[in-house]
């Protein structure tokens, strides 16, 4: 976390935190509440790399398994599109969208939908769909393989993802 957040997080300690203005989509993009939408609750990219970048750095998870992006003293929400991180292929490793690279995956889970959720350096994310063909040129019986290592995969419901992996997609005011 920031420097300059841990002391604001001193300094204004009771603040109250923003639910429903910030979500993280299948893709690893930011997203903020379009306040013209009215009603509609319309979700628009985030286009400033830096506000993006700071977003990243300051995403943590709370002990309900909520997602948040400390943002100065106030705890900004985010409701997950999917899962809390999105993974990616970069030059044959593999990255979240906070730009960290990651050790290679050591579970795999796919979903009714064909979608692939991946456990690697201690964080669960969905692989970026555009990655999905890379990764299945690679399958073998069970499962796929990854710098000579073969990882299994075992199904999951979408729909259970959530309760199994222990994070909250929609979070809500205690």
């Amino acid at each position: 976390m920031d420097a300059i957040v841990i002391r604001s997080m001193l300094k204004w300690p009771d603040v109250p935190d923003v639910y429903g203005w910030l979500c993280l989509d299948r893709r690893g993009n930011w997203r903020i509440r379009n306040p013209r939408a009215g009603a509609k609750a319309q979700f628009d990219p985030i286009g400033n790399a830096g506000l993006r970048e700071f977003i990243a750095r300051n995403y943590a998870v709370d002990e309900r398994g909520c997602w948040f992006f400390q943002n100065g003293p106030q705890r900004v929400f985010v409701a997950l599109a999917y899962a809390p991180f999105a993974f990616r292929l970069e030059n044959g490793a593999l990255s979240d969208h906070c730009g960290r690279v990651l050790s290679g995956p050591v579970g795999a889970w796919l979903d009714e939908e064909g979608s692939l959720l991946l456990s690697a350096s201690g964080s669960l994310g969905l692989l970026d769909d555009r990655d999905l063909s890379a990764v299945a040129e690679t399958l073998v019986e069970g499962g796929f393989n990854w710098g000579g290592h073969r990882i299994p995969v075992a199904r999951v419901a979408s729909a259970d993802a959530e309760a199994r992996f222990g994070f909250i997609r929609d979070p809500k005011p205690e």
